[in-house]
């Protein structure tokens, strides 16, 4: 999958300005995750298009980039991404950052992971559903 990476000044109105120039380029947000700092935020999205995000928000003073990260679909219950982490664990790889989106038209949940080692075709062969771009 591709993550959507913004970065910018923590200042009134800036995620404002980021959704209405997705929305003006008609791109669905499918997940948001912020981080921020006393001055600075990185806003991390998944989104129905990511090259026309880019290129929208380029064009609206954001500072962005395409990262790839793995989505895997997990089990919606207790215990759901634990059994996940267990599995990348035993494998002893370390996850950068990860967060969670539901999939509204497939009633799904789907870890959104990054890690410096790629992980996809190994969790495949696991029995772990891999999400793609949609």
């Amino acid at each position: 999958m591709k993550q959507v990476s913004v970065y910018t000044a923590n200042k009134k109105g800036a995620m404002y300005r980021l959704t209405r120039a997705l929305a003006d380029a008609k791109v669905d947000i499918r997940a948001l995750v912020t981080n921020d700092s006393a001055e600075f935020g990185t806003i991390r999205m998944i989104v129905d298009h990511p090259e026309v995000a880019i290129d929208a928000l380029t064009a609206a003073g954001y500072l962005c980039q395409l990262t790839d990260v793995i989505g895997v679909e997990i089990d919606d219950e207790v215990g759901g991404l634990d059994k996940l982490l267990a599995d990348i664990d035993y494998m002893n790889i370390s996850v950068d950052y990860l967060y969670i989106c539901y999939e509204r038209k497939e009633n799904k949940v789907i870890a959104v992971i990054h890690t410096d080692t790629e992980i996809a075709a190994i969790l495949a062969r696991k029995g772990w559903p891999i999400v793609s771009d949609r």
